[in-house]
């Protein structure tokens, strides 16, 4: 593995920083999100120095941009807790949840609308239809046995009577 010079170290810290300061403002280029894989892009290094690395005889060292990593995710951190929102796109995602769970309150107070409205219906026409028979077994009662009930006949002043 080759080893880079303490100037193209600086070099790279400078623009890691750099990169680091446009991200935390909101900067954050079309496809990118703020995050370490955006940040290595941004800054032209590898994303590998932000992780640690292994020794031959396997033991644990920093990686040579592991403090940067540590300092951007810490710094991203005040921000997010402090209710920066840096990420458009996170943003656009609370707003559409919130959008979601709107609608579904929307919905579900429509579909309770809905079935109140359709058992009104249900008990609307089993009362029509009751006052209907009602009618109809008034009617043939009317005209089957009264005695006393006369027939008008269609023309002013006729009266007939009942067969």
């Amino acid at each position: 593995m080759a080893r880079i010079s303490d100037d193209a170290r600086g070099r790279n810290e400078g623009a890691i920083r750099a990169a680091m300061d446009r991200l935390l403002r909101g900067e954050l280029p079309q496809a990118g999100k703020c995050d370490l894989k955006t940040l290595a892009a941004e800054a032209g290094v590898t994303r590998t120095g932000f992780y640690p690395k292994k020794n031959r005889d396997g033991s644990s060292r920093p990686g040579p941009y592991q403090h940067l990593a540590e300092e951007f995710e810490r710094r991203l951190a005040v921000l997010q807790a402090a209710g920066q929102v840096l990420d458009p796109r996170e943003g656009q995602i609370e707003r559409l949840k919130g959008e979601v769970a709107e609608l579904k309150e929307r919905v579900e107070k429509r579909d309770a609308e809905l079935a109140e409205l359709k058992a009104f219906r249900t008990t609307a026409i089993s009362r029509l239809a009751a006052q209907q028979a009602e009618i109809v077994r008034l009617r043939g009662r009317e005209t089957g046995s009264a005695s006393n009930v006369l027939a008008m006949s269609r023309r002013r002043g006729e009266v007939h009577d009942p067969p």
